[in-house]
C-alpha cells in the first residue's frame, strides 16, 4: 500500500496523471511487484502443457467395499470419516447404493453414456421396408408398361391374347 502511495506522488511530481502509462504501471504494481523487479521472462506465456483433468474410475468391487463400509458405520461422524478418507463424496455413495439397490452387483459396474434408444431398430427397419416398397412399385410400373406394350401388339398383329388370371376375376 505503501509503495502505491510512493508512486502515485511521483506520477503528481513528474505531471503524469490520469490515463496512459501510469495508470498501466500502477495495475502491475498493485501485486506489490515492480516491473523492475520482476525478472527477465516472467509474465510471458508459459509453454509447459498443465496436465488435462481425468474423471475417476471405480470398480464395482470396490463400489461394492465401500458401500458395505459405509453400512457398518454406526457412530456420529464415521462416515464423513470414511467419505473423507476416501476421497468420495456423499453423492457417490447415494448413487452407489441405488445402483445396488436396483441392479444389484452388476448394477455397480454399470457403464455410463448415452442411453440406447429402442425406437432406433424401428426407424431402421421402417427404413428398409420404405426402400424395399419403392423398388418393387418401380418393378411393378415396368411390368405394367410391358403389359401395355404387348396388348398393342397383340391388336396390331390381330392375335387374340389368352386370358389372364386378372381379366377372369374383373368380369
Amino acid at each position: 500500500m505503501k509503495s502505491l502511495m510512493d508512486e502515485t506522488r511521483r506520477e503528481q511530481e513528474s505531471g503524469e496523471s490520469g490515463a496512459g502509462a501510469g495508470e498501466t504501471e500502477r495495475a502491475r504494481r498493485a501485486s506489490g511487484v515492480s516491473p523492475a523487479a520482476r525478472p527477465a521472462g516472467v509474465g510471458a506465456v508459459n509453454p509447459e502443457v498443465r496436465p488435462k483433468a481425468e474423471r475417476r474410475q471405480f470398480s464395482s468391487s470396490y463400489k461394492l467395499e465401500i458401500v458395505q463400509q459405509a453400512e457398518r458405520c454406526q457412530g456420529s461422524g464415521e462416515l464423513g470419516a470414511l467419505l473423507r478418507k476416501e476421497g468420495l463424496y456423499a453423492s457417490h455413495l447415494s448413487k452407489w447404493r441405488k445402483l445396488l439397490k436396483k441392479g444389484g452387483r452388476e448394477g455397480l459396474g454399470a457403464s455410463r453414456g448415452r442411453k440406447a434408444d429402442p425406437e432406433t431398430a424401428t426407424r431402421q427397419r421402417l427404413r428398409e421396408l420404405e426402400q424395399e416398397n419403392q423398388r418393387l412399385r418401380g418393378k411393378l410400373r415396368q411390368a405394367e408398361a410391358i403389359i401395355e406394350v404387348q396388348k398393342k401388339i397383340s391388336e396390331i398383329l390381330g392375335t387374340p391374347l389368352a386370358p389372364s388370371d386378372d381379366s377372369e376375376g374383373s368380369n
